[in-house]
């Protein structure tokens, strides 16, 4: 891996990191806190910064397996970012999440993982 590949994985493990405490936040509590809502954020930006330094450092940029998965992961996350200050909007900070909601935010963190892995494991059997 080339050093922008590696800082590309650096930034997308934080990204890991920050949408997981906002998630899991999110699902503990079932409302839009200010924590939730920062860590949420941040993970969809650390992931954009990440995506585009890996697109940057790939020696084969084309479509795979794991872009395509990646980039689902992305646009779902994204989607769950964008309801959730939705919902922060329409009722003020610590509004409590709907059902649905909180179903789609499992799916799209559950998602992301996916994505996470597949790319650790290429990496890993290269």
């Amino acid at each position: 891996m080339n050093s922008i590949s590696i800082t590309g994985a650096f930034i997308i493990t934080l990204s890991l990191l920050s949408y997981g405490i906002g998630s899991i936040s999110l699902q503990r509590f079932k409302m839009v806190s200010p924590g939730v809502l920062w860590f949420l954020t941040l993970g969809v930006v650390l992931d954009i910064v990440a995506t585009i330094f890996m697109i940057v450092g790939a020696k084969n940029p084309g479509f795979t397996l794991h872009g395509f998965l990646g980039y689902s992961a992305l646009l779902v996350m994204l989607i769950d970012v964008i309801f959730i200050w939705r919902i922060y909007y329409r009722e003020n900070i610590n509004a409590l999440v709907g059902k649905k909601l909180l179903l789609y935010s499992k799916i799209a963190y559950g998602w992301w993982i996916v994505a996470y892995i597949t790319g650790s494991l290429l990496i890993i059997w290269r």
